[in-house]
């Protein structure tokens, strides 16, 4: 009997196979060198990176996760200081801030794009407030004019959580065009596999354009060290592996082109779905998303889950629960009601395949699940 084969919410044979043997290559001319930590992969890598987010500097770690600490800790955030970020995003970006000993303020989201409400931002600082963290979620970046305006008056750090929007862009009300981690005093971004760039395990880079913040954190990556055996800071070990980041700068000059196939896929929803009982996506007119993610909201998502999962059509939450209410964070004394609008999208979302490698048959089956729920 013949069966229908499942849409796949994501399927890495695309950015994979083409440079399958050039990988490979790349991987035997390591191991013929012996260096596998730091050495001229990380630091090309680190060179091509900056130049495609139009930063003067990058910095190759570990993860998106410890990209975020690194930053934290090179500004020397910790006990008694607050950081103020959003409760809907994935656990890391919380966990950072608690992991240096800081807490995190949360402000509420937008309800159509998701990310952070700048409206709530001033009213949460405080004498202890360090930092902004601003989430660009599911490849769409926050309103960084109002951000940056906000960190000026008040004197504050901005470290822009890119994990999932590398490359996406941002027009500033003077005109000038950044891409996402450009416009703060730090960017973050995560290798993990499913990102739009990602590598073949675990990786991330920080980017910056203050000179003196990345010569500090290059140290931090390597526990503090000046020097061999000479710490100045007690940092940690958050470097980037040499075959990562070989197999990130095969990937990078495709990347332009994976966005482009997201953003057909996306249009192509735009222009088919039709159905009042979807939400698509809500794009800012002064961004440009990669679509890390395409989520939709729905009013009765169970029921939405079951139709697609029965078309064969893949699917996931991002995310299921607020960061204010995960049992880890009780300690901030935060109750269900705290951040409605969150609490809301956590129980709306819905993402559906939207990867550049989706055949045409693919996109038009997704199209015919949603327009028949």
């Amino acid at each position: 009997m013949n069966q229908t084969k499942n849409v796949p919410l994501l399927d890495l044979s695309e950015q994979y196979e083409p440079i399958k043997n050039d990988i490979f290559k790349k991987f035997q001319e390591i191991f013929e060198t012996k260096r596998f930590i730091h050495g001229p992969e990380v630091e090309g890598l680190e060179k091509e990176t900056a130049e495609y987010c139009g930063t003067k500097f990058a910095v190759g770690v570990s993860s998106g996760s410890d990209a975020l600490i690194i930053a934290l800790m090179t500004e020397e955030i910790g006990h008694g200081d607050e950081v103020i970020t959003t409760p809907f995003t994935f656990f890391a970006t919380v966990g950072a801030i608690s992991r240096v000993g800081a807490k995190p303020i949360f402000v509420d989201i937008d309800k159509d794009t998701f990310n952070m409400d700048v409206t709530q931002i001033e009213a949460k600082i405080t004498p202890n407030t360090k930092a902004i963290m601003p989430v660009h979620l599911f490849g769409q970046m926050a309103d960084m004019d109002a951000i940056m305006a906000i960190a000026k008056k008040h004197n504050l750090v901005v470290i822009e959580d890119s994990a999932q929007s590398i490359g996406g862009k941002y027009q500033s009300d003077d005109g000038t065009n950044y891409k996402s981690g450009a416009m703060g005093t730090y960017g973050c971004y995560s290798y993990f596999p499913s990102k739009n760039l990602g590598c073949m395990g675990d990786g991330g880079m920080v980017v910056t354009n203050d000179e003196a913040k990345y010569l500090k954190l290059k140290q931090m990556r390597n526990h503090g060290e000046v020097k061999r055996y000479h710490h100045q800071f007690i940092g940690g070990n958050f470097r980037i592996d040499a075959l990562q980041a070989a197999v990130l700068r095969l990937k990078l000059p495709l990347l332009d082109a994976q966005h482009g196939g997201r953003q057909k896929n996306a249009a192509f929803y735009e222009a088919t779905v039709k159905n009042d009982k979807v939400q698509l996506p809500v794009i800012d007119k002064k961004c440009t998303s990669i679509y890390n993610q395409y989520t939709l909201r729905t009013s009765d998502r169970a029921s939405l889950q079951e139709h697609l999962n029965n078309k064969g059509i893949g699917n996931a939450i991002y995310y299921p629960i607020p960061l204010h209410l995960q049992e880890c964070f009780t300690d901030l004394g935060h109750k269900k009601g705290d951040f409605p609008v969150s609490e809301l999208a956590c129980e709306e979302v819905l993402s559906i395949p939207i990867f550049g490698g989706l055949k045409e048959n693919e996109v038009q089956r997704v199209v015919e699940a949603l327009n028949s729920y």
